[in-house]
């Protein structure tokens, strides 16, 4: 059995009886992690390079968050690349590619993805003179493989797609797009933002060239983190200042001086979710937190994305047909419950293509309970008949 109380009493910020559901936005953070920022501060503040002790456990400090980091993606720690989030990580990155691109050249990104791992294509080629192309998505969210396949061809550099949806939850059969995208002789880039908090991530079995992810979204600090296939690493010109050591590899691409107190923080979360079974004991757990979300909805719910918890995470877009989704999330708030209500969430494809309108983003965490489940759908259930008639 997971131990949620346990994890729970890791966490200040959970004793104050205020339910957080918004996890897709960003996670709280256990004691520990704030703690080995401070002690940092307190013992190892300064720079690396220097022959005296503080210097040197910074250089053990930036080895071991490379390991650490490598070993949840299932990498190599050289192919490990730390930057000030993802989105800023995916310029840089797809910066460093467009070096190499020429015009004509093709961009494929979907309807499912955050605009994080849009937005930096779209700028490359205006700039690069290239072409992008959206995939499509189905009805139910999934991501069309038949419209990826008609997309591809001969100039087609760079898939990017995400493996899970950040507004609907949906995954990615990342092993069909894989296929498809080595047949095509074309770069396979990953936004993995809302997948690495709640699922396992083997980034030589998803055959990924590139995958991006951020530590602040599983209970970390604010960091991104990208491996990136050594190879493909090796054949980029990086952008950096000319007396930065070319190796690591991944470390070419880190401009300026690393946030060293944040990956002291990233090693304490690596510790963290060792310490409570590690991303497989909370995939678990957060099945049986999804399951009883979906079996309480209250009535007149529409759900986007995946009835069941086959091919999603736990994040969640519900509608009530008569009630404003920005009214509902002031009086959750209102009654201790930590939901977001907006239009795209970021996912603008997916927003012009489903048009839900407002909606309610419901991101469960490893440490919700299932007590806490339970009362949000009954007092969803309440204010949903409350607020009746006030549609939008």
């Amino acid at each position: 059995m997971f131990d949620v109380d346990h994890v729970r009493s890791q966490f200040s910020s959970l004793g104050r009886g205020f339910v957080f559901l918004d996890a897709p936005g960003g996670t709280q953070v256990p004691d520990s992690v704030g703690a080995a920022v401070a002690q940092n501060y307190r013992e190892a503040s300064g720079n690396i390079g220097f022959p005296y002790e503080t210097s040197q456990r910074l250089v053990s400090l930036v080895d071991e968050a490379r390991m650490r980091s490598a070993a949840f993606l299932g990498c190599t720690p050289e192919e490990v690349v730390f930057g000030a989030n993802m989105t800023s990580l995916n310029f840089t990155l797809t910066r460093t590619l467009g070096r190499g691109l020429s015009a004509g050249d093709e961009i494929l990104v979907t309807r499912l993805d955050h605009d994080a791992n849009v937005a930096p294509w779209l700028e490359l080629a205006r700039d690069r003179d290239l072409v992008v192309h959206e995939v499509d998505v189905c009805s139910d969210t999934t991501l069309d493989l038949a419209d990826l396949e008609r997309l591809l061809g001969p100039r087609t550099k760079v898939v990017a797609l995400p493996l899970a949806s950040n507004a609907v939850g949906t995954t990615v059969d990342v092993a069909q797009v894989a296929r498809l995208v080595r047949d095509a002789g074309a770069i396979l880039w990953i936004d993995a933002v809302q997948y690495a908090p709640h699922l396992p991530i083997d980034v030589k079995a998803l055959d990924a060239d590139v995958l991006l992810c951020s530590s602040y979204k599983f209970c970390g600090p604010h960091l991104g983190i990208a491996y990136g296939r050594k190879e493909l690493l090796e054949s980029w010109r990086p952008y950096k200042a000319r007396p930065v050591p070319d190796e690591p590899v991944g470390h070419r691409f880190e401009t300026g001086t690393l946030p060293y107190e944040l990956l002291a923080a990233l090693v304490a979360t690596y510790d963290y979710l060792e310490g409570i079974g590690g991303i497989e004991e909370v995939a678990a757990w957060e099945r049986s937190l999804g399951e009883r979300f979906l079996a309480g909805l209250p009535e007149g719910a529409t759900l986007y994305g995946s009835p069941t918890m086959e091919n999603r995470v736990p994040t969640f877009l519900v509608r009530f047909e008569e009630v404003m989704a920005a009214d509902l999330s002031v009086a959750l708030a209102k009654e201790g419950f930590g939901v977001w209500s907006g239009d795209n969430y970021y996912a603008l494809g997916l927003y012009e293509r489903i048009a839900w309108g407002t909606a309610l983003r419901v991101g469960l965490a490893h440490y919700n309970t299932l007590e806490e489940i339970d009362r949000f759908n009954e007092t969803l259930a309440i204010l949903v008949k409350q607020l009746g008639g006030r549609g939008g």
